[in-house]
């Protein structure tokens, strides 16, 4: 039997070819086809099907509003034994696609789209590439041509977002308005003038949580209580949120070349106009979506760091080497960084990340571990160091501690002394590296921006955290997502 299974088994990820697709002159014409990184959602943790020869599955997503269409295709079928049975490929991709995926009249439905269609939802942020144009759209599910759009293009999800999902699309309408939606399209002039000039890139949903907070002003807590029992209809858009981003990719074709950082800049800017959005979180991030926000948030909070002065403050060494506790607030304007967090509505864990990446940045390279500084003598001296570098260094090094510290102190407090400091020193240490591996890619981006170097690239060093994060704030998936890690 164990022969039988493998002659007939295949690899899913190398039967499942996907595509988009349009209407040409010569009939249908493929736009791109790839291939999908996981499969085991749908046939199971191994990502083998059985009972097939030459097996070809064809998932094709038309280009302007993703409806699929399934062509299966094999040279020999196993013929059965018993309990022993082929997959039946169309009852389990049915799991995950709408019913019009499997109909036979797909290239003259395709034939028969309007050139005049557009996205659905409002179009609320416009870019250019190379002479390119480019859309994003955004909508509530609430909205039936949203939802559409959703249960037409979501098996993606599956494909691309390690532990991935399916949004469930039968939730009431108060559920549904809570999800907003943001499509990546590429607007170009078609072939003929019978095609919609959008074709579908990607997109991202964002999902409201509700957070409680004093009213923001007077008159609206009035209104409230002056209508109640019979209080008036009220939209989850009205009430104060925490908005975070649920799922987040972009097709394979339209990686890479900085659609993701528009589409997470569009997002951002809706955040930032809406007033009842208190801040902005992203689920379960992917190393490429960390990589992504960090590029993004760096660039907002970098210019604001610089203005506010901000850095370390070890002026004076002091006269023990014996410390009750951390300093924070001697060390750094708390205040400041208050203010400049709730004004940018950056998640916490987020903005004291970027807070640690911009002074790290300030120390001089040399006085760096990276850079040749002793870790040793750093030890020993600690914050008595007559090199105020060294102070600054040895004071950043025991903030970034403190915060991996008490974001996992009830995993450590179950820690002996030894393991307790041997975990926080390899976190550290990890996270120090990422900070590294970022300033060096931003100051490659930078100077290939002034045309100081050719392409711009950077392999990042990367270790990953022994301390494991559970911060349920912290969600995501990316530009197409790769396995998950914990950030300390």
């Amino acid at each position: 039997m164990a022969s039988t299974e493998e002659e007939w088994s295949v690899s899913a990820n190398d039967a499942v070819v996907l595509s988009m697709v349009r209407p040409g002159s010569d009939g249908i014409e493929t736009v791109a086809e790839f291939s999908p990184t996981f499969t085991y959602p749908i046939f199971g943790e191994a990502e083998q099907i059985f009972g097939y020869k030459e097996l070809e599955i064809g998932i094709q997503f038309a280009a302007h509003d993703g409806s699929p269409h399934v062509d299966i295709s094999y040279k020999k079928k196993f013929p059965g034994v018993k309990s022993t049975q082929a997959l039946d490929l169309n009852k389990t991709l049915k799991e995950f696609l709408p019913p019009s995926a499997f109909q036979q009249d797909y290239d003259e439905r395709l034939q028969n789209e309007r050139a005049q269609w557009t996205p659905p939802g409002e179009l609320v942020h416009k870019y250019s590439k190379k002479g390119q144009d480019f859309e994003v759209w955004a909508g509530s599910l609430l909205d039936p041509k949203v939802k559409q759009l959703v249960n037409n293009v979501q098996i993606l999800v599956l494909f691309y977002i390690e532990a991935g999902s399916l949004l469930n699309l039968d939730e009431v309408d108060w559920s549904l308005d809570r999800w907003r939606v943001y499509f990546v399209y590429e607007k170009a002039t078609p072939s003929t003038a019978a095609v919609s000039s959008y074709t579908f890139m990607g997109y991202s949903t964002t999902y409201r949580f509700w957070r409680y907070a004093v009213p923001r002003t007077q008159a609206t807590q009035g209104s409230i209580i002056e209508h109640f029992p019979n209080l008036p209809s009220i939209s989850p858009k009205q009430l104060d949120s925490r908005l975070r981003v649920s799922q987040f990719l972009l097709l394979p074709p339209y990686q890479k070349s900085g659609h993701g950082s528009q589409l997470y800049q569009a997002i951002y800017n809706e955040v930032i106009a809406d007033q009842t959005i208190y801040e902005l979180t992203v689920e379960d991030p992917s190393e490429e979506f960390d990589q992504l926000r960090d590029s993004c948030d760096w660039k907002v909070l970098e210019p604001q760091f610089r203005a506010a002065h901000l850095a370390i403050d070890a002026s004076k060494p002091a006269g023990s080497k014996r410390i009750e506790r951390v300093p924070t607030a001697v060390l750094l304007p708390l205040e400041v960084l208050t203010s400049i967090r709730t004004k940018n509505k950056i998640a916490p864990r987020q903005f004291a990340r970027l807070t640690e990446l911009y002074l790290l940045s300030l120390i001089p390279f040399s006085h760096r571990s990276t850079g040749g500084a002793s870790l040793t003598k750093l030890k020993l001296q600690k914050h008595t160091n007559k090199d105020v570098n060294d102070r600054i260094y040895y004071w950043w090094r025991i903030l970034l501690k403190q915060r991996i510290y008490r974001k996992n102190k009830d995993v450590l407090r179950q820690a002996d002394t030894e393991e307790k400091f041997n975990g926080l020193e390899d976190s550290a240490r990890g996270q120090e590296d990422e900070y590294e591996g970022l300033l060096m890619l931003f100051a490659l981006r930078q100077a290939s921006a002034q045309g100081l170097t050719g392409n711009g690239e950077s392999s990042i060093p990367r270790k990953r955290p022994v301390v494991e994060d559970d911060d349920e704030e912290e969600v995501g998936e990316l530009e197409v997502s790769m396995p998950k890690r914990a950030r300390p």
